[in-house]
């Protein structure tokens, strides 16, 4: 694969091509001419090898016999594509460095991470080399980059975008996203992209659900996204709207299969809802135990070099047993229905997208996985449900991107990008306020 890291392109990208529309579309008006998109290395395009951010696995597999149909339906609407972007190894991660082909510069906050695995994907939408950007979001690869960034991600609804001809990290959480600098762009590549119809009427949420404990995982926040957050909903559609319950009270009460396991997540001295935790920990499982379905059998055959953190993580995944995975399934089918009807068709809820600032590049182990742990708490609540989730930049304070996540029910889609957007200036008004002169807009 020829690669190209120069500084230019922040290291995002693995390899530089151009694809055009369809030559026959390449004169009409359609709805992402002009625009120009990078593709995370996880999709496939035909007569190139899909790298899977590991040497070994470029080494064995022989190039791809199909492009995956995102990327073509992505071509047909006019958009054309500039090359594939670098991404964590076998996507088994949420932090971006990758040992062999280098970590993208996070252009917000270059001494940290750019987040993962869609790590170039983000870099490249973020440091503007691109209009907007493909990735995959199984336990955050979408979300997390989007946050660390300043940039829009979103992570559809589970299923209804298809991952055909996309490597598989777990069937039952991969999701094809994608990331944009503003909502403009990211609604045009939505309509092309969600197999959903176009709903004129702008329907108003009839509940936004702000839970405070959530916003406790951050610790002791400096940056006033909960305040922001009950302050615009209010302002924008009416205090009546707001409904502050704790989320882990809500799950330890509705899903009846959390208590099997709770007493093992109540004792930690890090700022955590247990339930969550509870959430999280059956996600990771179920995804380590399709992760060895999937990849097993080529690890242990090929024993590839894998950088630091991933090769424990792939390692635990092959090796560990599956657990008690009735109780699993039990659980994750109790909480979309829990789920469900707490947001209802037109409920949101309103998290942190991550626990706090971007780790620092090559951050010491332990704290890390603290860091990591939280961070799950929060992505689990979209991925074992199904549901969407957009990820919202707020600015930058102190020169960290802060960004906060809107999340709706499974097929809510349009619903979720139409709030954003009637939503979006009303935050920008309040995040300034909040910040005053220790805040840039993104």
């Amino acid at each position: 694969m020829a690669m190209a890291f120069d500084g230019g392109d922040y290291g995002a990208f693995m390899e530089r091509f151009e694809m055009l529309p369809p030559q026959s579309h390449q004169h009409q008006q359609l709805p992402l001419r002009g625009l120009t998109f990078a593709i995370k290395d996880i999709f496939d395009i035909s007569g190139r090898v899909t790298g899977f951010g590991n040497p070994d696995w470029a080494r064995t597999h022989a190039p791809a016999a199909t492009t995956s149909p995102v990327v073509l339906a992505t071509l047909a609407a006019g958009a054309t594509s500039v090359g594939k972007t670098v991404m964590d190894e076998m996507a088994y991660s949420i932090n971006g460095e990758n040992a062999h082909y280098g970590t993208p510069t996070n252009p917000c906050a270059p001494d940290r991470v750019p987040g993962g695995s869609s790590s170039g994907s983000a870099v490249s939408v973020a440091a503007k080399l691109v209009d907007f950007a493909l990735g995959t979001d199984t336990g955050g690869s979408v979300r997390v980059p989007a946050a660390y960034c300043g940039i829009f991600g979103l992570r559809p609804s589970h299923g209804l975008v298809s991952v055909e001809n996309v490597i598989p990290m777990s069937q039952m959480f991969d999701t094809v996203g994608w990331f944009a600098r503003d909502l403009s762009t990211l609604s045009r590549v939505s309509n092309v992209l969600l197999p959903l119809p176009a709903d004129e009427t702008m329907k108003q949420p009839t509940q936004f659900i702000i839970p405070t404990d959530c916003f406790q995982i951050l610790g002791s926040p400096n940056d006033n996204t909960y305040q922001i957050l009950n302050a615009s909903v209010a302002k924008k559609f009416g205090s009546h709207a707001l409904d502050n319950r704790n989320l882990g009270e809500f799950i330890s009460n509705s899903v009846p299969t959390v208590g099997k396991f709770i007493s093992d997540f109540s004792k930690s001295e890090a700022p955590s809802v247990p339930a969550l935790s509870v959430i999280s920990y059956v996600m990771r499982s179920l995804q380590r135990s399709e992760f060895k379905a999937n990849h097993g059998d080529w690890v242990n055959t090929v024993k590839p070099n894998l950088g630091p953190g991933i090769r424990e993580r792939v390692h635990w995944a092959i090796t560990s047993d599956d657990g008690p995975m009735e109780d699993f399934l039990a659980l994750r089918t109790e909480f979309k229905s829990a789920l469900a009807d707490l947001v209802k068709d037109d409920g949101v809820l309103a998290i942190p997208t991550v626990p706090g600032s971007p780790p620092k590049l090559r951050m010491e182990a332990s704290a890390l996985e603290n860091f990591r742990a939280r961070a799950f708490s929060l992505l689990s609540i979209a991925g074992v449900s199904g549901f969407c989730q957009l990820s919202i930049p707020l600015g930058v304070r102190e020169g960290i991107p802060v960004s906060i996540s809107l999340v709706a029910r499974h097929g809510a889609d349009r619903f979720l990008l139409n709030v954003a957007q009637e939503l979006y200036e009303t935050l920008k008004e309040e995040t300034k306020k909040a910040w005053g002169s220790g805040a840039s807009s993104l």
